[in-house]
């Protein structure tokens, strides 16, 4: 009894000990050093009762009495022998729990109700108790202490990775809160878009039903009214066959009278008296029903067989179709045959042409050599500049070129020394700008200051071309439009000295391309869409030589050079494109990788003279349009004399040019026939317009009048036209 007296105070000093510690703070949350420091503590503050307990006899053998007395035999569970017997009558009656686990047991519950477990963390404080207690037995019970350090080594380790794995799944358990609420907030969008889908289909459903019923409205009326039809169609069918009834007892009536009226005037005739009147009642009678029924045969044969032809006739008719279609078998491989000898005989003529050109060419140019040359020298003292200008002047010309020059420079300081012009007057051929009658004074301004107003004066018409390029807006004309711009920027009382001293400047001037051209538009000669679409093909030819410069040097290739060249202008053929390849100096031994500034290649000289690289684009283009004038008369095959009318232009263009469009094609009809196309339009309905040939072609060279389509092409199109019309017949 005093060992227990003196246990029970330590156990009731731990037991306080415990009660002043923080109920949150457990032996896990500690250090190793601090878990060791504090489980010494715990078994030192025990040991005395452990020790107490065992010496003492509180270590009983509870409930291990009958330990030495179980012995299992292998018999039923349900049997029981008298040994066992024995053993229930020899088991003592008033043993109780041993003191120690007793003191065990009410320390684990005060411990138990000193933690707070409201917390997270209450299982872990609730398993600390549990973990002493355990502690306590492995300290006491020496010879089960690494046994037991095993198991609670064990147990501990698969709490750790329980507490690990816990701890790895909580950001995954946040994850899932999250994606459940994306997933949530997903569903109830979808289902906002089918509510409002479905309140669509609703709306659209509502109206389809009013649309069904009103077409079932519809269709219940058409059925009323089909069978309104119907039954006024069987009251007139009805009237129709009761007046045809009729109509038939009418005839037969009159028919019965006329036999009547017949047969009474028999009766009545001298020469019948002999015979029997019903005997030829009776004949005649017959006589009418085999007349009716032979009748009726014949309306049925007529019927049956009137658009019959005789089986003679047919065969007859079947032969000579026969024989035709023979013949026009015969005559198509004739004329597949005569075809192809016709563009044999076209391709050997076009080679004959280009020889012809060639050798005329050489014998032009032996004709230059053979006679003597003259010494160009001599005009350096006589034209004003002195040798440096002259050298300008008489640069890549030839002897016809330079005597131009040479009458140019003379005129036009004969021109100079003029103080007035002489007016034209106000007739009918004087051009609008020129008609004055009097004397016009002479600004006697200079080649380079008309050159400035010219250029001055197209700027200003391509931006009003630009300006009236709308359909509904139809600009004046050229010489008008010169006028205007002489008054605006001279004043009205300047214009016209200024519009004589400009006309008289070009019409001199011819060797430069800008004032010759100029020239023929102001004369009518040539229309302004020439110059425009020359300039527009320039600038895109500059814009595409610009965006073939990446690096936005000025620099390019040969190579570059000549694709940009072949994508400009696509139905060049390819000695075209060469011969202005060599105007920059290319020829076919030297490198595609050589560079040429492109800038130079538009840039003027000090007289205002067009570059060679642009003259040769500008003969290019007269000489293709030269080449398409003489492919179309060619096609029509008449003489320059001969009357035509639109329709066969308009076939023989699109013969040699099938991808023309229709408007295209209108408008070099409307300048050909000088008529409107309205008036080309109503041409159809009427008597067309006939000019001759020659007067068509000349009004044709005054317009921008191109080829749209190459010959590689046009050849191509043609044959799939001539297989298509070969299939068709």
């Amino acid at each position: 009894m005093a060992a227990r007296a003196s246990c029970e105070p330590r156990l009731a000093t731990s037991t306080s000990r415990k009660c002043m510690r923080p109920s949150k703070l457990t032996i896990e949350d500690l250090g190793p050093e601090s878990k060791s420091i504090q489980r010494r503590k715990l078994s030192q503050n025990l040991k005395p009762l452990s020790l107490g307990l065992s010496i003492g006899g509180y270590l009983s053998p509870w409930p291990n009495y009958t330990s030495g007395q179980t012995i299992l035999y292998n018999r039923k569970p349900c049997s029981m022998d008298k040994q066992q017997k024995n053993v229930q009558e020899q088991k003592p009656l008033g043993i109780t729990k041993p003191r120690y686990l007793e003191k065990l047991e009410n320390y684990l519950r005060k411990e138990l109700l000193l933690l707070d477990l409201s917390t997270d963390s209450a299982e872990e404080l609730r398993l600390q108790p549990y973990r002493e207690i355990f502690e306590f037995f492995i300290e006491d019970f020496k010879t089960y202490k690494p046994l037991l350090t095993s198991i609670k080594k064990a147990y501990e380790g698969m709490l750790a990775h329980q507490r690990e794995k816990i701890r790895s799944l909580e950001p995954l358990k946040a994850k899932l809160v999250t994606t459940n609420e994306h997933c949530s907030e997903k569903i109830l969008a979808m289902r906002a878009e089918e509510k409002s889908e479905i309140s669509v289909l609703k709306n659209e459903k509502i109206n389809l039903l009013k649309l069904i019923d009103k077409k079932n409205e519809e269709k219940v009326a058409l059925q009323t009214e089909v069978f309104k039809l119907r039954k006024n169609l069987a009251e007139e069918y009805m009237r129709y066959l009761s007046e045809r009834d009729a109509r038939k007892i009418l005839l037969a009536d009159l028919n019965e009278l006329r036999y009547q009226r017949e047969d009474m005037s028999l009766a009545q005739a001298p020469g019948v008296w002999g015979e029997d009147p019903v005997k030829l009642t009776l004949a005649l009678k017959m006589a009418r029903q085999d007349l009716t029924r032979t009748q009726m045969e014949l309306n049925t044969m007529k019927a049956n067989f009137g658009d019959v032809v005789p089986r003679r006739d047919f065969e007859m008719q079947e032969k000579i179709n026969k024989d035709l279609q023979e013949q026009l078998e015969s005559l198509q491989g004739d004329y597949e045959e005569v075809c192809k000898e016709h563009e044999i005989l076209l391709q050997l003529h076009m080679s004959t042409l280009k020889e012809r050109d060639q050798f005329y060419t050489e014998l032009q140019e032996i004709h230059q050599t053979s006679t003597p040359r003259p010494d160009w020298t001599k005009c350096e003292a006589v034209v004003s500049g002195g040798q440096d200008r002259w050298l300008i002047l008489a640069e890549g010309k030839n002897s016809d070129q330079l005597v131009d020059v040479l009458l140019e420079e003379i005129g036009e300081g004969l021109l100079r020394e003029k103080d007035f012009f002489l007016g034209l007057g106000y007739g009918a051929n004087v051009p609008s700008f020129l008609r004055f009658d009097g004397r016009v004074e002479n600004k006697k301004s200079s080649k380079k200051e008309v050159l400035a107003l010219i250029k001055d004066i197209w700027k200003e018409r391509l931006a009003e071309e630009r300006f009236w390029s709308f359909p509904v807006l139809q600009k004046g004309s050229f010489s008008d439009f010169f006028f205007n711009f002489l008054e605006q920027r001279f004043g009205p009382s300047e214009a016209m000295a200024w519009a004589y001293t400009i006309f008289e400047h070009v019409k001199l001037i011819q060797s430069n391309e800008i004032m010759s051209q100029f020239y023929a538009i102001l004369i009518g000669k040539r229309s302004e869409s020439v110059f425009i679409r020359q300039q527009e093909t320039l600038a895109q030819l500059q814009r595409e030589m610009m965006s073939m410069d990446h690096q936005g040097e000025g620099v390019l290739t040969m190579e570059q050079l000549s694709s940009v060249i072949k994508s400009t202008f696509p139905l060049k053929r390819e000695e075209r494109i060469q011969e202005l390849m060599a105007t920059v100096g290319w020829n076919p031994k030297s490198s595609t990788e050589d560079s040429i500034n492109y800038h130079s290649l538009f840039t003027e000289n000090e007289e205002g003279q067009s570059p060679h690289f642009v003259q040769k684009i500008w003969e290019q283009y007269m000489d293709e349009k030269a080449e398409y004038l003489d492919e179309l008369k060619q096609e029509l095959g008449l003489e320059l004399t001969s009357a035509v009318t639109p329709t066969k232009v308009r076939e023989a263009l699109m013969s040699i040019d099938p991808s023309l469009d229709k408007q295209t094609l209108d408008s070099y009809l409307s300048q050909a026939f000088q008529i409107s196309i309205t008036e080309l339009a109503e041409s159809d309905q009427k008597e067309e317009k006939e000019i001759s040939l020659e007067t068509a072609l000349e009004h044709l060279r005054v317009i921008d009048f191109i080829r749209t389509v190459p010959r590689e092409q046009e050849s191509a199109m043609k044959v799939t036209m001539g297989n298509s019309l070969t299939a068709n017949l």
